[in-house]
């Protein structure tokens, strides 16, 4: 039986993991691109504990075989068809014990040759948790913005044009708001955006730099690593200024456009408005926005929203960060990026030769 370790996996091309634990493991956290072919369903795996816990080992595994045995020739073949679509194949489990086992086995007696990964996803796990602190780049160049100004668009931009760019609001599933989730799933967890975060750092191995955007350390489910934390303080910072009819505009495109005749719609800015208004004092401010909800006056709403809540909490946080701040008003999300990279390529970083260019 051909075995890896959490740390060779990376240095395998293309290859096609195979998660053989059950759905609700695997949407609890796992390898990024790997499939789930669960070799127990849900309710099977919590059958098999009960008999462990009160009947022991050997009728736990009995119970297993039975639930097994009339799967393998269609998990097989599942496994099979993932399989031709890259170089090398990778089973994992929890701990890279029973279940990843039995399934290297099953593929070794129908000719299909494959690697278990040695101590399972925890292994993996803790395995991204130490590489982590090591990997970022010396210096973070940090976007910050009032809501609106588009700092999501401008990382997508200079991501395009192949800047080093760490994109957390992607990695969390979430767009660090109140209205963060609007359009996306409740976000990830903490262990997804591990993952996601020590890919992301594998993209930009070998850079000098990474840009960045302003976050708190919370960004929905998840909390970014003080070792992240630290270089975003002691950043190189830009600071994006658009009109507000212009932030208005994008946020209406972003957040109501595409997703206000959804049935779900009003219901969750009703939500998300029902946070705020615990937070405002003023009760005039207050009714306003509750007016401008109940008439579905969206753009009134958030321009509101914008002027009386988002923007006073923003501006003070500039003030945690240590650098100077470098201008950038701009129109569109686009002339801020080009901006960005004019600015970028004149900066001098420690570490560099005087005045050399970034790029």
């Amino acid at each position: 039986m051909k075995e890896i370790n959490a740390e060779d996996l990376y240095k395998l091309k293309n290859p096609i993991i195979i998660d053989v634990r059950s759905p609700i493991e695997f949407k609890d956290g796992a390898i990024p691109e790997a499939i789930n072919v669960p070799l127990f369903s849900d309710e099977e795996r919590a059958v098999i504990g009960t008999i462990y816990k009160h009947e022991g080992q050997a009728a736990a595994k009995w119970k297993a075989m039975e639930f097994v045995s009339p799967k393998i020739p269609d998990m097989l073949h599942t496994i099979k068809e993932a399989a031709s679509a890259g170089e090398e194949l990778i089973i994992n489990c929890w701990r890279g014990g029973m279940r990843s086992n039995a399934v290297v086995t099953f593929l070794e007696f129908a000719g299909i040759y494959s690697w278990r990964l040695v101590g399972g996803y925890k292994a993996y796990r803790q395995y991204i948790l130490s590489q982590i602190p090591t990997m970022f780049p010396e210096k973070a160049i940090v976007l910050h913005g009032l809501t609106g100004v588009g700092k999501t668009v401008i990382l997508k931009q200079l991501t395009s044009k192949g800047y080093p760019v760490l994109d957390l609001e992607e990695m969390a599933g979430h767009r660090g708001s109140i209205f963060g989730t609007i359009g996306l799933s409740d976000g990830h967890n903490q262990k997804t955006f591990d993952s996601l975060l020590f890919n992301g750092l594998k993209e930009i191995q070998g850079s000098f730099y990474f840009l960045i955007e302003a976050e708190s350390k919370r960004i929905g489910k998840a909390v970014q690593p003080e070792e992240l934390m630290e270089k975003k303080l002691r950043g190189i910072n830009f600071y994006v200024h658009s009109p507000i009819e212009q932030r208005v505009k994008l946020l209406i495109d972003e957040y109501v456009t595409p997703y206000e005749n959804e049935p779900w719609y009003e219901e969750k800015i009703r939500a998300g408005l029902e946070k705020v208004l615990r937070r405002v004092t003023n009760i005039e401010i207050k009714n306003g926005l509750i007016e401008a909800f109940q008439k579905g006056n969206y753009p009134e709403l958030i321009e509101q929203l914008l002027e009386h809540y988002y923007d006073p909490r923003y501006d003070h946080k500039r003030y945690e960060y240590e650098g100077d701040f470098i201008d950038i008003p701009a129109e569109t999300p686009e002339e801020a990026a080009e901006k960005i990279i004019y600015h970028l390529g004149r900066l001098s970083l420690k570490g560099k030769k005087e005045m050399e260019p970034l790029f």
